[in-house]
Protein backbone atom coordinates (compact mmCIF):
# COMPACT_ATOMS: atom_id res chain seq x y z
CA UNK A 1 0.00 0.00 0.00
CA UNK A 2 1.23 3.41 -0.84
CA UNK A 3 0.43 6.59 0.69
CA UNK A 4 0.51 10.10 -0.05
CA UNK A 5 0.27 13.88 0.86
CA UNK A 6 -2.58 15.82 -0.59
CA UNK A 7 -2.57 19.47 -0.26
CA UNK A 8 -6.00 20.71 0.72
CA UNK A 9 -7.30 24.14 1.34
CA UNK A 10 -8.34 25.17 4.89
CA UNK A 11 -10.65 27.79 5.52
CA UNK A 12 -10.33 30.50 8.16
CA UNK A 13 -12.76 28.59 10.38
CA UNK A 14 -11.38 25.24 10.21
CA UNK A 15 -13.06 23.82 7.29
CA UNK A 16 -11.55 22.10 4.42
CA UNK A 17 -12.24 23.35 1.25
CA UNK A 18 -13.59 20.36 -0.89
CA UNK A 19 -14.22 22.54 -4.68
CA UNK A 20 -11.84 24.64 -6.62
CA UNK A 21 -11.17 27.98 -4.99
CA UNK A 22 -9.95 31.33 -6.49
CA UNK A 23 -8.73 34.60 -5.36
CA UNK A 24 -8.69 37.27 -7.92
CA UNK A 25 -7.59 41.11 -7.39
CA UNK A 26 -7.54 43.31 -10.87
CA UNK A 27 -4.55 41.95 -11.90
CA UNK A 28 -3.90 38.52 -10.28
CA UNK A 29 -5.96 35.28 -10.62
CA UNK A 30 -4.47 33.06 -8.61
CA UNK A 31 -5.69 28.97 -8.06
CA UNK A 32 -5.83 28.26 -4.52
CA UNK A 33 -7.52 25.04 -4.32
CA UNK A 34 -7.84 22.48 -7.21
CA UNK A 35 -9.09 18.80 -5.42
CA UNK A 36 -8.96 15.95 -7.23
CA UNK A 37 -10.23 15.54 -9.78
CA UNK A 38 -8.52 18.36 -11.13
CA UNK A 39 -6.67 16.66 -13.73
CA UNK A 40 -9.82 15.03 -15.63
CA UNK A 41 -11.08 18.69 -15.35
CA UNK A 42 -8.11 20.51 -16.24
CA UNK A 43 -9.32 21.68 -19.52
CA UNK A 44 -12.80 23.37 -18.13
CA UNK A 45 -10.39 24.36 -15.43
CA UNK A 46 -8.72 26.47 -18.15
CA UNK A 47 -11.59 27.35 -20.17
CA UNK A 48 -12.82 29.24 -17.04
CA UNK A 49 -9.23 31.01 -16.46
CA UNK A 50 -9.27 32.60 -19.85
CA UNK A 51 -12.69 33.52 -19.54
CA UNK A 52 -12.28 35.37 -16.15
CA UNK A 53 -8.66 36.70 -17.71
CA UNK A 54 -10.08 38.52 -21.08
CA UNK A 55 -13.58 39.02 -19.46
CA UNK A 56 -15.64 36.36 -21.49
CA UNK A 57 -16.69 34.31 -17.90
CA UNK A 58 -19.93 32.99 -18.24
Amino acid sequence: MECGIRAQAVMADGTMQHDFLFGETARMLHVLNAPSPAATSALPIGDMIAGKLFGTAA
